[in-house]
């Protein structure tokens, strides 16, 4: 029995069946067949008014604390959080326990998510354990399915990064660069600018990204290879990265949903759950940041999501943990804070097509035979966040009890001869849709 979702709006701006409406018939992990109407006799239909389909979102960014912290997040919360948020693949950070620093901890991470509703795409450690010192095994964790290398927010000397850039290159690997300089500013709790200076906060100036930034543009420059420089935050960081890319170097970034919407204001009554790093900046910021997303200076939306258990979180303001548990809600985040600057098409390119383009995954597009990983979701509803529909092991949200705009109705991921069906958490005909696998 195949699964066949009935009269879709396909937005796959590269694919031959952009814009036009029709059933797509999935069976065997592929899609088997697309038509203006294919008849429902022996499969599994499923529809929603209004609903788009496209190939399936890759984020970009993301922890699950495992091994090691499950208690924040393990792979199976963490892909079902993921497919709820629309996504069928996801890059994992290697900030676990054990590092992900060798091959066996990427194997782990690939065989651990066979089965699940969304792939796990590891990323592996620059050095090892991620203490700064010796460079990680990336060649062999490239080849056992790592796709990038990051020390996430751990301190990345000029001379590991040099050394990372110019080891990769040899292989084609991609370095992501957190652009934090820690030493600019030691007890920061948020964004340096009036909101800090009125709260009476340590601040965390723009100048800690910019610094970190312009190094590791230069050292691009000279090193050559390919980086991905991950959760921008501040409108000077935007316009660096705009004039690297007009001098053609190797060079892409993305921002975290999150930053788009929400600014240091959101911190007025210190609410812990608005705390991360980087931190919230201002409006200006998120202006800036959504017009680099617009003409493409950013290349993709991710979660950067950082499950935290409560005691992280359920304490005085400077001794909670930076972070945001945010992968469910990328799509309804992102478009909320696009609010029509950002056309659906754009929006979506930068959650799949660009994201799998960075990270050298197979182009994808909504054809027959193409593997079967979608994602099926509108524009013109709305999403009210409630426990209930919350699959994450940790909801460190300020976004949890409020309404945002879009949903996402289903993903579809492919396995090995197989394809699982992530319906979301909404009503048809009056009842309450699960996750099925």
């Amino acid at each position: 029995m195949g699964i066949l979702i009935k009269s879709v709006k396909i937005v796959d701006p590269a694919g031959i069946h952009d814009g036009k409406v029709r059933d797509v018939l999935i069976g065997k992990g592929r899609i088997e067949k697309v038509a203006a109407r294919i008849a429902d006799a022996g499969h599994k239909a499923v529809q929603w008014k209004g609903a788009m389909l496209s190939p399936g979102w890759v984020d970009m960014c993301a922890r699950f604390g495992d091994p090691g912290f499950e208690q924040r997040e393990d792979l199976a919360t963490g892909t079902a959080a993921a497919a709820a948020g629309g996504f069928t693949h996801v890059v994992v950070l290697p900030a676990n326990d054990p590092v992900t620093d060798n091959k066996a901890a990427v194997e782990y991470l690939v065989k651990g998510s066979d089965g699940l509703p969304a792939s796990v795409l590891p990323a592996g450690a620059i050095s090892r354990q991620m203490a700064g010192k010796q460079l990680a095994d990336m060649f062999d964790m490239h080849q056992a399915g790592a796709v990038a290398f990051s020390d996430d927010h751990h301190n990345v000397s000029t001379e590991l990064m040099m050394r990372a850039l110019e080891y990769a290159k040899n292989f084609g690997g991609l370095v992501y660069a957190f652009p934090h300089d820690s030493g600019s500013c030691r007890g920061g709790q948020m964004h340096e600018g009036k909101m800090s200076v009125s709260l009476g906060l340590k601040g965390i100036p723009s100048l800690s990204e910019e610094l970190r930034l312009m190094r590791d543009i230069e050292l691009l420059r000279y090193c050559g290879g390919r980086m991905h420089v991950v959760a921008l935050s501040t409108a000077r960081g935007v316009e660096l990265l705009r004039k690297a890319k007009k001098e053609k170097l190797q060079i892409t970034a993305s921002v975290a949903a999150h930053q788009l919407l929400l600014t240091d204001e959101a911190l007025r009554h210190f609410d812990q759950q608005c705390k991360v790093l980087p931190p919230l900046r201002t409006s200006r910021d998120a202006e800036a940041l959504l017009a680099g997303l617009a003409d493409g200076t950013i290349d993709a939306i991710c979660s950067d999501h950082t499950p935290l258990e409560p005691e992280s979180k359920d304490c005085e303001f400077d001794h909670a943990t930076p972070g945001m548990s945010g992968i469910q809600l990328v799509w309804n985040v992102a478009l909320t804070a696009a609010a029509k600057r950002i056309d659906t098409a754009t929006l979506v390119q930068r959650l799949s097509a660009a994201p799998r383009k960075i990270l050298g995954l197979p182009e994808l597009h909504v054809t027959e035979g193409a593997p079967a990983h979608l994602t099926v979701f509108s524009d013109d509803t709305e999403t009210t966040v409630t426990d209930g529909i919350w699959k994450s092991k940790s909801a460190n949200s300020p976004f949890i009890g409020k309404t945002l705009s879009g949903r996402i109705w289903a993903t579809v991921h492919s396995g090995n001869n197989h394809s699982g069906l992530t319906l979301g958490p909404a009503k048809v005909d009056g009842k309450l849709l699960f996750t099925r696998h």
